[in-house]
């Protein structure tokens, strides 16, 4: 992540390593995780339970969701004007209750602009 966008956007510093449990922090020290909407669409559980051989753990998903404020989103697909969402964890929670995350938090991009756009 360009550090210019990082610091105008939530004037945060990066996480201390690639093993935190969080991509940036804010001025306040709130924790958020960076993640790109892309043509397959995007996901919001903890990365390490994407990719083969992987697999999705509900309470992982839930404990993420306690240990982070939000969500950075960004829709790649436009580039190179990038729009982008400050998403509070609490949201998300909000709509993994609802069934719109379907079983894995992992929805298409169609879908993510959708609930994006009701947000707006």
């Amino acid at each position: 992540m360009n550090a210019a966008w990082r610091e105008k956007v939530l004037h945060g510093t990066l996480a201390p390593s690639e093993g935190s449990g969080f991509d940036l922090a804010d001025q306040e020290g709130r924790k958020w995780e960076v993640r790109s909407i892309s043509k397959g669409g995007i996901y919001f559980c903890p990365s390490y339970m994407v990719g083969s051989g992987r697999r999705f753990e509900r309470l992982g998903f839930l404990n993420k969701l306690g240990d982070i404020h939000g969500y950075v989103v960004s829709d790649i697909t436009a580039f190179p004007r990038v729009p982008y969402w400050l998403i509070e964890g609490a949201l998300v929670k909000q709509w993994w209750d609802a069934g719109k995350l379907g079983s894995s938090t992992q929805i298409s991009r169609d879908k993510a602009l959708d609930l994006l756009g009701r947000i707006s």
